[in-house]
């Protein structure tokens, strides 16, 4: 069971990879080196974002969310991009660059759960 968490993290820090590097390049903007390693540790600090704080947020948000029928979800998705994206020295972005790139985020979340098996199915 722990073979398939470690795989399915990876797994999912390579899909975060890619969708940050989507996310940076259309609307962030770097202002230091342009390498691949900012993208790799970009979508470990989303990862783990999206693994440790996302969960909290989204339960102390339950009222908000439930009130909106699910709208606020959007919120606390730019806030986790927003989050790794002030985490990452070299790399800004706007508000509306974090609204767009939550929603690339979302798909490239979408995916991972999609293609992860869960852990009690064998």
């Amino acid at each position: 069971m722990i073979k398939q968490q470690i795989i399915g993290f990876l797994f999912g820090w390579a899909l975060s990879t890619l969708g940050m590097w989507i996310s940076i390049t259309l609307f962030g903007t770097i202002t230091g080196n342009y390498n691949v390693l900012l993208f790799v540790a970009a979508g470990f600090i989303f990862s783990v974002v999206n693994a440790i704080i996302r969960p909290l947020a989204t339960v102390f948000a339950l009222p908000l969310i439930i009130f909106t029928l699910g709208l606020f979800t959007i919120i606390i998705n730019t806030a986790m991009v927003a989050l790794t994206i002030w985490i990452i020295p070299e790399v800004t972005m706007d508000f509306w660059g974090a609204v767009l790139s939550s929603l690339v985020m979302s798909m490239v979340n979408g995916l991972v759960n999609f293609w992860t098996t869960p852990y009690n199915r064998e």
